[in-house]
């Protein structure tokens, strides 16, 4: 019997790779991404186009469309289209982001030709409601009242605003005036554009055979129009002032918010970037966590992150603290900036954090739906199995003269951008 008193031993993880996956064309040519992996008669479909953000011609369009994709088709209204689902047990759900639109669909393996049609039906006949777009645009009115109350929300919007320009699909804010101006319009001529064939690519994970594959192609793969890509170029248009501070009334807290623009993820410094975040604020051990909470008591969070887009990326640290301490908050992390950029980590640091983000890794493969996320975040972002290696390869051996000189390469005061919201 196991001793109950005492903890087992720690074990580092050693190595491990990306689950194994098989890439298939649809007849219309829409390449799919299979991970066979599962136990249980359950499938997740992620049907993925070309259709965020970058991709307007209209501000809001592909938010909208993401939205009100499954409102209603020629066939069905979007109650109809509810309970069809509903009943055979299956879940459906859209999204929009600045580069991407996806619909992801779960489904049992026997009701998944029920189910599938419904899915072509809303990707090739959807009429967007005038209805449905009249609720979205109040509701979505009434979120933009609530949310200029919010010092966390106004800091968000105002740092991407000035990474990239107020007038970059990046970086631009929804206004009552841009939802006042979408038209019905304007969300058909998205779709047109971008819901078609040549924009598209299908991540399918779970318990996988040759018949739901043919399901696949007997919709998705017929009823999808092969359609010409489109392209197109945006202007990155950064503010000058990088420091901004903005007004709440009635505010007791201040939103911290400090970035700058960074590399993409296929630049030689993105990986170990990663891992110099993780140290400075990525998880609940890190510097500013154990300075300005643990230490300082002046919040109860702090974190840094990155954000990789597909044409662009940044780098955040994020708090809210009480506003008499904004000040020497402010001052907090700037010193951990240069802890980093004039002292080497500690090796039992380094330690520590290495075996957190392998560990992270390692939960990453835990099961087919978390593995096809991964997956499918290589694919769309144009890495291979070979920067999944790398990055293991990066966290085993880099040294803390490696990160040193990316501190000093990278976590400059002068480059950052600061907006304190309050």
């Amino acid at each position: 019997m196991p001793n109950r008193n005492q903890a087992p031993p720690l074990k580092e993880i050693q190595s491990f790779s990306l689950a194994k996956y098989e890439v298939l064309h649809l007849d219309n040519g829409i390449p799919v991404y299979a991970i066979n992996k599962g136990t249980q008669d359950i499938v997740k479909i992620e049907v993925v186009f070309q259709a965020g953000r970058w991709y307007e011609s209209h501000p809001i369009a592909s938010r909208a469309a993401a939205v009100l994709l499954k409102e209603g088709t020629q066939s069905k209204t979007g109650a109809e289209i509810a309970e069809h689902l509903d009943y055979y047990g299956a879940n459906l759900r859209t999204s929009g982001n600045v580069d991407t639109l996806s619909l992801t669909l779960f489904s049992i393996h026997r009701h998944l030709p029920e189910v599938l049609p419904i899915l072509a039906d809303i990707l090739t006949n959807p009429i967007f409601p005038p209805q449905e777009l009249e609720t979205f645009v109040q509701n979505q009115k009434q979120k933009l009242k609530v949310d200029a109350t919010k010092n966390d929300v106004t800091a968000f919007k105002e740092i991407t605003a000035a990474l990239f320009g107020n007038h970059h699909p990046y970086g631009y804010n929804s206004s009552v005036a841009m939802y006042d101006g979408l038209k019905r319009e304007h969300l058909i001529q998205h779709f047109e554009s971008c819901i078609h064939a040549g924009h598209c690519k299908i991540f399918v994970s779970g318990k996988i055979n040759q018949d739901i594959l043919d399901q696949l192609n007997n919709t998705l793969g017929q009823s999808l129009v092969v359609k010409e890509k489109i392209s197109k170029t945006h202007q990155f248009n950064p503010f000058t002032k990088k420091k901004m501070h903005f007004k709440i009334p009635n505010s007791v807290q201040t939103a911290i918010r400090i970035g700058r623009q960074i590399m993409l993820r296929d630049h030689e410094d993105y990986l170990g970037f990663v891992i110099l975040n993780t140290v400075l604020g990525g998880y609940f051990g890190s510097r500013l966590m154990n300075n300005i909470r643990e230490e300082k008591g002046y919040t109860y969070g702090i974190y840094s992150g990155m954000e990789a887009f597909l044409h662009a990326g940044y780098f955040t640290v994020s708090t809210e603290v009480g506003s008499e301490v904004t000040e020497a908050t402010l001052t907090e992390i700037y010193k951990e900036f240069r802890r980093l950029q004039d002292e080497l980590i500690p090796i039992e640091e380094l330690s520590r954090v290495k075996n957190y983000m392998m560990g992270i890794l390692l939960n990453s493969l835990d099961g087919p739906f978390n593995m096809a996320s991964l997956i499918r975040s290589l694919v769309l972002s144009g890495m291979n199995d070979q920067f999944f290696n790398d990055f293991i390869h990066t966290i085993q051996t880099i040294t803390p003269e490696t990160l040193q000189h990316l501190a000093k390469k990278y976590l400059n005061p002068e480059d950052m951008y600061e907006v304190l919201v309050n």
